[in-house]
């Protein structure tokens, strides 16, 4: 299918604009601007390069402009003309065509020169269409099938407490022994022993070493209540899991190419900064694991996939059942951010608050449904 733009030749700078879909979500732009309209940024352009030009005996941007041209050539010049030409006509093709774009546009330069018109190609990605799945129908699904055994699920039993405070003692002992040298030369078993040996009495006086308990009673109703929440949070996260699942097999979207690399990017930038915490650099890690970058990155890809795919969704029943996050919320998120994390862009701070808070209010939608 294509789209042609055929009366704008005489009212805008561009003309003979053709927008033709193609697969993953992307369209091709093909259009002119014509001689006159591109000729206009001629002084612009010259200016530009003026300014990070450098020729012995002119000062910078003071070089006249035979001495420029006869330095860089033409081209050049003609290049810098078609950037700034096309970025002020590509907003305006957007809007007139109303093609919802995605991400930096590609653009080509399919004829230029001196006194003709511009002709050019965009690429871009757009917002892409979504059949969606029947949402509530799935999240009351789902949430009738958790129910069922919720009670057994959210159960904290005397075993469990009893794990979780020998992990405690377990850890007491291992700070108590982390400077003594004679366990560096022991084998990780022997160490293991040592370990447990050392390990306190389970008793009231252990309890009041930790804080403010009274006794060891005390103490396992503070770890019952703990566990308590922690399998809440569990358990919710598993319903969320398992409802996006459903919802994402169910629904059809062509995933835009553009929205994947951008994830594959987090994930990497993640995964540098964990094993960084380890000492090591992602590029020793890949070699240590007989792998390249790209290796990598491919790995990543179908995880990515499905989170781009999965973040459109919710995107898309956000504007269906006009969910928004709260803006003092979001700007409560966003000085968090920049009050833990000196280098955070305040931008980019703003927009991963809202798209946090506003996929909250999606699941708590869901897990509200009727």
């Amino acid at each position: 299918m294509q789209k042609t733009n055929k009366d704008t030749a005489g009212t805008k700078a561009y003309s003979n604009v053709v927008v033709k879909k193609l697969p993953k979500s992307e369209v091709e732009i093909t259009g002119t601007i014509d001689a006159a309209a591109f000729e206009k940024f001629r002084n612009k352009a010259l200016k530009n390069i003026n300014e990070e030009l450098s020729i012995d005996g002119f000062r910078k941007g003071q070089i006249p402009e035979k001495v420029l041209v006869a330095k860089v050539g033409e081209m050049p010049i003609l290049e810098e003309m078609a950037e700034l030409a096309l970025a002020a006509a590509y907003p305006e093709i957007v809007v007139e065509e109303k093609i919802d774009a995605l991400g930096r546009p590609e653009i080509q330069i399919m004829k230029i020169a001196a006194g003709s018109p511009l002709e050019f190609k965009i690429t871009t990605a757009v917002v892409p269409e979504v059949k969606l799945a029947d949402y509530q129908k799935i999240a009351k699904e789902v949430a009738a099938e958790f129910s069922k055994d919720e009670a057994k699920q959210l159960e904290v039993t005397e075993k469990d407490i009893d794990v979780a405070i020998d992990r405690i003692r377990k850890s007491y002992a291992e700070h108590n022994h982390a400077h003594d040298e004679s366990h560096d030369e022991m084998s990780k078993e022997d160490h293991d022993k040592a370990i447990e040996a050392s390990m306190p009495p389970l008793d009231d006086a252990f309890a009041q070493t930790l804080g403010k308990f009274k006794d060891l009673a005390e103490l396992r109703e503070k770890v019952r209540g703990t566990l308590a929440d922690d399998k809440k949070d569990q358990l919710k996260e598993k319903r969320r899991i398992a409802m996006s699942d459903k919802i994402s097999d169910g629904t059809e979207v062509d995933i835009p190419k553009v929205l994947v690399d951008s994830e594959v990017r987090r994930i990497e930038a993640q995964f540098r900064e964990d094993v960084a915490r380890m000492g090591v650099t992602l590029e020793d890690y890949a070699k240590h694991a007989k792998k390249s970058i790209d290796d990598l990155r491919k790995e990543w890809m179908p995880h990515a996939e499905k989170k781009a795919k999965l973040q459109i969704i919710l995107n898309k029943i956000a504007e269906a059942e006009k969910l928004q996050a709260d803006a003092v919320e979001i700007e409560a998120e966003v000085k968090h951010i920049v009050d833990h994390y000196k280098d955070a862009d305040n931008e980019r701070a703003y927009i991963y608050a809202e798209t946090v808070l506003t996929n909250e209010k999606v699941f708590q939608f869901l897990e509200e449904a009727k």
